[in-house]
């Protein structure tokens, strides 16, 4: 790997650790603002799915701009873009204007997965390896946004973190300016990875199973700091509830660098519909038994959950890049990042309501339920790319 590569992998990666960080800090300062302002979950479950859906929702122009004004602009616009939202955030005084400033934190960080992830395919060679690398950092993001939002909370107030991450943004910001050329000075990109054609069927069965990931994804992220905080009183007991929710989140979503190691490795060697075909299988059991358990019980499938879950990122992304022509893969990506984190954002606010009717634990099999038709979606997408090949 030259240099080149490795500056793209380290401003991707550290783009990509930093946009998860960031949004995982709503959920773990729920319970905190429920008694801030005084509302229920299913408001803030409401508030969650718009944050979440505009963080899908610019993918797909994103995806398309990709081609026109290149990634690094578009890395730019991301990053200055969450500084201005984390700005709106830190002066909200109302419940309207945080509503205001999570949605366009959403919407300015939906414009990173289209451009990173077609830098990352178009410039390293060893794609799923890139790719899992990238995902890497975005589980250390995943990890790090619950126990930083729980973390600083407690020290110095909700809006606390949101701050620190703004100064970490603004410090990127200008790494990326120093360390990635303007594309006038950018030599063509080498796409490593050249399919003939964009293979229709294959993606359309894709993009549909990636839904329905998606709302199980975003289902449990929100609303597993809560359930932890709640079902493992018994263990650090001395903790409290923001704190404890927020460590055993982190935990749980650090635990996904091994799934994207594994993924990584896998996805070079192995089928890729039949590996995520195997991660669907995993993770229907595991979100039933989280909302079943509790204590040390509730944390060790958690934990098995983050591993089996991240197996699908880098997976995943290189299956979009091997049935993807070259011209559309930034609005190929767009697209899928729309239907995860765009469509799957509604599970928050499902998630919500359920909460206050039935529980928080019974988000997680409801969860589960989702994932199910995914099998039957993923199946012919084995059967095709083996008539292809």
């Amino acid at each position: 790997m030259d240099n080149k590569e490795r500056n793209t992998l380290a401003i991707t990666g550290l783009s990509h650790l930093l946009v998860h960080a960031v949004m995982l800090i709503l959920p773990a300062i729920l319970l905190v603002l429920q008694k801030h302002f005084g509302v229920g979950l299913a408001t803030l479950g409401i508030i969650a799915t718009a944050n979440q859906f505009m963080f899908g929702i610019g993918a797909i122009p994103a995806g398309i701009l990709e081609k026109k004004l290149g990634g690094r602009t578009l890395i730019l616009l991301y990053q200055f873009g969450v500084i201005f939202s984390i700005i709106v955030i830190v002066l909200s005084k109302s419940l309207w204007v945080l509503t205001a400033g999570l949605m366009l934190l959403g919407l300015f960080s939906s414009i990173y997965h289209p451009a990173g992830l077609t830098v990352i395919s178009r410039r390293v060679k060893a794609i799923s390896k890139g790719m899992a690398f990238h995902g890497i950092m975005g589980s250390v993001g995943l990890a790090a946004g619950p126990i930083i939002g729980a973390g600083l909370t407690t020290i110095n107030g909700w809006k606390f973190p949101y701050l620190i991450l703004g100064i970490i943004f603004v410090i990127l910001a200008l790494a990326t300016i120093i360390v990635i050329p303007s594309r006038k000075r950018e030599p063509e990109a080498i796409d490593h990875i050249r399919p003939e054609q964009t293979n229709r069927k294959a993606l359309l069965l894709y993009y549909g199973t990636i839904i329905l990931v998606g709302l199980a994804f975003a289902g449990f992220t929100t609303f597993m700091p809560a359930h932890f905080a709640l079902e493992t009183r018994n263990v650090f007991s001395t903790l409290s509830d923001t704190l404890r929710g927020g460590l055993f989140t982190t935990l749980v979503l650090l635990s996904g660098i091994i799934g994207q190691f594994l993924g990584g490795i896998l996805g070079e060697k192995y089928n890729k519909p039949k590996i995520l075909l195997l991660v669907l299988f995993t993770n229907i059991p595991l979100l039933i038994l989280i909302g079943f358990t509790n204590g040390i019980s509730l944390v060790l499938f958690g934990i098995l959950l983050g591993v089996t879950h991240f197996i699908w990122q880098p997976v995943g992304n290189s299956l979009i890049a091997q049935i993807t022509h070259s011209k559309h893969r930034g609005l190929g990506y767009g697209i899928s990042f729309f239907l995860s984190f765009g469509i799957g954002a509604f599970a928050a606010g499902i998630g919500g309501i359920i909460a206050e009717n039935h529980g928080i634990s019974s988000i997680f099999p409801v969860m589960a339920l989702f994932l199910l038709p995914g099998i039957l979606l993923v199946m012919p997408i084995i059967k095709i790319l083996e008539k292809d090949n």
